[in-house]
């Protein structure tokens, strides 16, 4: 390129001087007009606050362990502190029945709402609900969602105890409760059925703590005033994120301690002898019993809801489960839970297919601290553990994406160490700005021969998840997604939904020290044949709905395991597939299972699941709710169109009194930095001031340059006419 000279022009440093002092001014005006605009926002807040007699409380003003109470005129105040969360665990063989039980009193002179938002398991088939108010127990019945919530404000208008138990994402649950009396102790029991995780020779049972807040994109279509959580949280709803407001409760600042302790009880019968049994985050006590169950508690009694809780334990080698089978017979039909574990390939690749890997890392605001410690350490990890004749690229993003290369490169010494010190250097800070970075691994398709792999580092903190499914499977191509869950509470509904969509698998990582380990056992995932084409024969004439509906390719250490409706058991199936080109074939029988109640729920729960992809991959919504509500109503269970509602027969306020509402708010998360997911507005939010911000910059900038160019034509012209006249 040539050398550029600069340009010269008359009486240059009388402009700079000119410039510099007139962009000073512009900067002070434009900080000063910020400050104006902040102070005549609070200033109208506060003028409609004193209109109406309340104190509006913003998210992150919450200073402790406490519901806040809100007026039907909009007033809020701090009261009433959860008292705790007693969660007991019965497990046996691959299920598990989870009561949980959660208490909090009133401890307000006024009669009250309470709502509150909590996580389960997102596989929980969740069945029933109610509501002890003292000795009394209200009984919750299902009904189609709009209906349970008119049922529910019907009996809150009327005075009459009320509970109503939503499901808000698979993962995420709302319970509010109606006309709790002054100084009354609240307890709501929800009960669940769950099918245990087995994978690498060991079980693995995952129960959530805290709803970690969530990234809203999209454009605001409610207020832009953030208040205490009444059905709507501290995030607005959005064009894509509708129902934001519902799943983004209030957080108590991490200063104030944590709150909502939770004190974990187990029995577990696992059937079989065991090598180990381990707490992977809790210290925990563990006595068996002449029975031979293992009786876990939690060593400190109880923990606060920061952190995730998982229960670890494996078998001894000889008495590893080649195949488990409970069965139920329930409404005239007979149900199965099976689960065959194939035979590990013991061939080794010779020949290695070449890969193309894409890392995907997050470097959103939430992911500061621990997490992006243990995302780094893994992808650093994974770095290091590709062939020369793989090619690889490293994207990372926040609400910004940022991808290392062009394209994917060859896997040379000197490429990976470019992106060991990429990786070296990222920060977490910012949005989660999930899919163009999802759009950017998933554009380009590898050459022919070659295995393509997007392994996705995240906390999947985001409430867009439905649009993320449905361009993983319209842009999925012939690559494979494999999720990799990083921090105290990662997104467990994502991590696992994106994996099956995307045709891998997902692994998570709760702390530095697992790192190791766990990328170790995902590694074996990628470099061991695939079980794959994968059939199930029944006998002829057997009248059998099975869920899944197709068996999905296995990854080493994986199990089959099926839910299934027949009109009449079956003694035997066959089950074929193909591995490293070879057949294998197995044959199951279907005497002498366990007879256990709640297998029904689910076979239900699974059925439930798979409709509700099918709406991610396109199906009309209508259609959709009307085959969900066909399985959710009969099996009683809590759905995306289905909610628990009780309702006292009696009322008990007087009619006359006010009732107040109040919302729970929840811990940040174990790890996570308030300043890096919170400011005056959450970074979860939209940057809807900052944006306005910026708008005022450039217009700063504009005016500037249309200053400049008037003050050169005036320059030129007295410029020509000094020479006209000389």
């Amino acid at each position: 390129m040539a050398e550029q000279k600069p340009i010269n022009h008359l009486g240059k440093d009388m402009l700079f001087t000119s410039l510099a002092s007139l962009f000073a001014g512009m900067v002070t005006a434009l900080l000063l007009g910020l400050l104006v605009f902040i102070w005549s926002n609070s200033a109208a807040a506060a003028e409609l606050n004193n209109k109406s007699n309340y104190q509006p409380i913003r998210m992150d003003e919450v200073k402790r362990g406490s519901l806040l109470m809100k007026l039907a005129s909009g007033g809020v105040s701090v009261d009433a502190p959860l008292l705790n969360t007693d969660v007991k665990m019965t497990i046996s063989g691959i299920m598990a029945r989870v009561v949980v039980k959660q208490q909090f009193k009133n401890t307000a002179s006024e009669w009250v709402e309470g709502t509150y938002v909590f996580p389960l398991p997102d596989d929980a088939a969740v069945d029933r609900m109610r509501l002890r108010i003292g000795e009394r127990f209200i009984e919750g019945e299902i009904q189609e969602k709009e209906q349970a919530k008119k049922t529910y404000e019907k009996a809150k208008r009327e005075g009459r105890k009320a509970s109503l138990l939503s499901q808000e994402r698979p993962n995420i649950f709302t319970t509010a409760v109606a006309n709790i009396a002054p100084n009354e102790t609240v307890q709501v029991e929800i009960e669940y059925q769950q099918t245990l995780h087995y994978d690498q020779g060991g079980f693995r049972l995952r129960f959530p703590l805290v709803v970690a807040p969530r990234y809203i994109p999209g454009i605001p279509t409610g207020p832009s005033e953030i208040v205490a959580f009444q059905g709507s949280g501290w995030a607005n709803n959005t064009d894509q994120v509708t129902d934001a407001s519902r799943i983004t409760p209030p957080v108590v600042d991490p200063a104030e301690g944590p709150i909502n302790p939770v004190s974990i009880q187990i029995g577990l019968d696992a059937g079989m002898p065991l090598a180990k049994l381990e707490s992977s985050y809790h210290k925990i006590t563990v006595e068996q019993d002449g029975k031979g169950v293992h009786q876990i508690h939690l060593q400190d009694s109880a923990v606060p809801a920061d952190r995730d809780f998982e229960l670890h334990w494996v078998p001894r080698a000889e008495a590893a489960p080649h195949a488990a089978l409970f069965t139920e017979k329930w409404d005239n039909s007979d149900y199965a839970l099976l689960m065959v574990m194939p035979p590990v390939s013991q061939q080794s690749i010779d020949n290695p297919v070449p890969r193309e890997v894409i890392y995907v890392i997050d470097t959103s605001g939430s992911m500061h601290g621990d997490s992006i410690v243990q995302a780094r350490e893994a992808l650093k990890l994974a770095l290091q553990r590709l062939a020369p004749n793989d090619r690889f690229n490293v994207i990372q993003f926040n609400h910004q994406t940022d991808a290392l290369f062009p394209q994917a490169v060859q896997a040379s010494v000197k490429n990976i160490q470019w992106a060991t010190k990429y990786v070296n250097g990222l920060l977490a800070d910012g949005g989660t700005e999930m899919l163009p970075a999802l759009q950017l691994a998933l554009r380009q398709h590898a050459e022919k021969g070659v295995l393509r792999q997007v392994v996705f580092l995240t906390d999947g903190s985001v409430g867009n998840e439905e649009a993320l499914f449905k361009l993983i499977h319209e842009q999925l191509g012939e690559s494979r997604l494999f999720t990799i869950g990083i921090g105290s509470a990662p997104n467990s509904f994502f991590m696992t939904r994106a994996a099956e969509f995307g045709r891998g698998t997902f692994t998570y990582i709760g702390k530095v020290e697992e790192v190791g380990e766990k990328m170790a056992a995902l590694f074996a995932k990628l470099e061991t044949p695939l079980l794959t084409d994968i059939s199930i024969q029944w006998p002829e004439g057997q009248s059998v709905e099975m869920w899944p509906s197709r068996i999905p390719d296995l990854y080493a250490g994986e199990p089959i395991v099926l839910a299934v409706k027949m009109q009449q058991s079956a003694t035997q199936l066959d089950i074929t597939g193909q591995v490293a080109g070879n057949e294998w074939k197995q044959q199951v029988t279907l005497k002498g299972g366990a007879q256990e109640s709640g297998v029904h729920l689910l076979w239900a729960r699974r059925k439930i699941a798979a409709l509700m992809n099918e709406k991610a991959r396109g199906r009309d919504e209508m259609q959709v709710r009307n085959d969900v509500l066909a399985v959710a109503l009969p099996h009683k269970l809590v759905s995306q169109y289905t909610s628990l509602v009780a309702v006292d027969k009696t009322p008990s306020r007087p009619i006359q009194e006010g009732l107040k509402s109040k919302a729970m708010p929840t811990n940040l998360p174990k790890g996570w930095h308030a300043e890096k997911v919170f400011g005056k507005l959450p970074q979860t939010a939209t940057a809807a001031e900052l944006n306005i911000l910026l708008g005022l910059f450039l217009l700063v900038l504009a005016g500037l340059f249309k200053w400049w160019q008037r003050d050169q034509r005036i320059t030129t012209h007295k410029l020509g006419l000094n020479i006209g006249r000389g």
